[in-house]
C-alpha cells in the first residue's frame, strides 16, 4: 500500500532565529516530507538561512508581506501532496511527529484535520524548567472567544487520549488534500482577508460546517516558542490586536449558525460591547478594525452563503462545541477496528 505523501509548509517573515532549527527538526521526520517555505519579504538573515537549505526545501520569496494566510495558501497551491502539514518557523517537531500523525488518520476518513501535542519551549529554542502545555487544539467558547486546550497548563500527562477536538492550531495543523479543496474558498484555504491570525479558527469553524473532524494526537509531540499569548493586550504587537477584532467579526459572519446564535446570543453581546468599548476608550490603535471589517464584509457575506449552501451538519452537533470548558468526544469503537 502506498503511503500518503506530506509536505510541510512554512511562511517566514524576519524569521532568523529560528528558521534553520525549525526546518532541520523537519528533515530529521521518521517519515518522508516535501518542504515548501515562502518568505514574506524578510529584512534580516532569513533569506540566507533559508539558502543554506537549498536542493532540500522549496523557497519561494514575496517581494512584500502578503500576510500569513496568503503565503500559505501560496505554499499550499506548490505542492500536491496527500496531507500539508502547516508550521511556524519557532516549531520544533519531535522526530516521529508526523508518522505519529498520520498512524491516527486511519482511524476515520471524515478526519480532515490532524494535530498533536505542542509544549512551550523558550526564546532561542532554550528549554523550560518543567514541561508547559501550549495547545492540544483549539476550542470556542459561549461568547465565540477561542483559545488553545490545555494553553499555560503544567504537563503532568494530561490530555492522555486520541480524541476529537474542534480544531487545531496552525502553528503544527496537518490538514487533509481532500477536506483542503473541499472547505476552500475561490480565494484559497485561509482566509487571506484575515491576513494574520485567528485564520486557523476560522478553518477549523468551516470544516466542521462541512463535515470534517479535528483529531488529537497525544503521540505526535512538538515545541513551540509562542510569541503571542492572551494575556495582557499590550503585550501583543498593535497590527495584530488589529487584525484581532476584525478577524472576530469577519468569522462571525462567515460561519455562525442560527442554533449557536440563538443558544448564546447573550454572552456573545456582551463580549461584542466590551470589545467595542474597548477599542473606543482604551485601544484607539484598533479601531481601524472597523473600517476594514465594513470593506470586506461584502465578501464575507458571499463566502458566507457559499458555505452555508454547502452545511452538512445539524445546529445540535455544532452548538455542543460552544463551551466554558474545552470539549472533546472520545474515538468511537467502531473506528479503531
Amino acid at each position: 500500500m502506498t503511503r500518503p505523501s506530506v509536505c510541510v509548509t512554512l511562511v517566514t517573515c524576519n524569521s532568523q532565529p529560528y528558521i534553520r532549527e525549525c526546518l532541520e527538526s523537519v528533515l530529521r521526520q521518521d517519515y518522508p516530507v516535501e518542504v515548501v517555505v515562502v518568505d514574506n519579504a524578510s529584512l534580516d538573515g532569513t533569506r540566507m538561512e533559508l539558502a543554506a537549505f537549498e536542493g532540500r526545501v522549496r523557497v519561494v520569496l514575496n517581494d512584500r508581506n502578503t500576510g500569513f494566510a496568503s503565503a500559505q495558501n501560496q505554499a499550499i497551491s506548490a505542492c500536491r501532496s496527500d496531507w500539508v502539514l502547516t508550521l511556524n518557523p519557532d516549531v520544533l517537531l519531535h522526530p516521529g511527529f508526523v508518522a505519529g500523525l498520520l498512524d491516527s488518520s486511519q482511524h476515520d476518513a471524515r478526519v480532515g484535520t490532524l494535530c498533536g501535542k505542542l509544549l512551550r519551549i523558550g526564546k532561542g529554542f532554550e528549554p523550560l524548567p518543567s514541561p508547559i502545555i501550549d495547545s492540544t487544539g483549539i476550542y470556542f467558547t459561549p461568547n465565540l472567544r477561542h483559545f488553545d486546550r490545555g494553553s499555560g497548563e503544567a504537563d503532568e500527562g494530561q490530555y492522555p487520549d486520541t480524541e476529537y477536538v474542534f480544531g487545531a492550531s496552525a502553528a503544527a495543523a496537518m490538514y487533509r488534500r481532500e477536506m483542503i479543496e473541499d472547505v476552500a474558498g475561490s480565494d484559497g484555504f485561509f482566509d487571506p482577508d484575515f491576513f494574520a491570525y485567528r485564520e486557523d479558527a476560522d478553518v477549523a469553524w468551516r470544516a466542521q460546517l462541512l463535515g470534517w473532524r479535528c483529531l488529537y494526537v497525544p503521540e505526535a509531540v512538538g515545541h513551540h516558542v509562542r510569541r503571542v499569548r492572551p494575556g495582557p493586550r499590550g503585550n501583543v504587537p498593535a497590527v495584530l490586536n488589529m487584525h484581532s477584532v476584525k478577524n472576530r467579526f469577519l468569522m462571525r459572519v462567515k460561519n455562525t449558525t442560527g442554533g449557536v446564535l440563538s443558544e448564546h446570543w447573550s454572552p456573545i453581546l456582551l463580549r461584542d460591547l466590551v470589545i467595542t468599548g474597548g477599542c473606543l476608550f482604551y485601544e484607539p490603535s484598533s479601531l481601524p478594525a472597523f473600517y476594514r471589517f465594513f470593506q470586506a464584509l461584502p465578501g464575507a457575506i458571499r463566502k458566507r452563503r457559499e458555505i452555508m449552501a454547502r452545511r452538512r451538519v445539524s445546529d445540535e452537533y455544532l452548538a455542543q462545541w460552544f463551551a466554558e470548558e474545552p470539549r472533546a468526544l472520545p474515538l468511537p469503537e467502531y473506528a479503531l477496528r
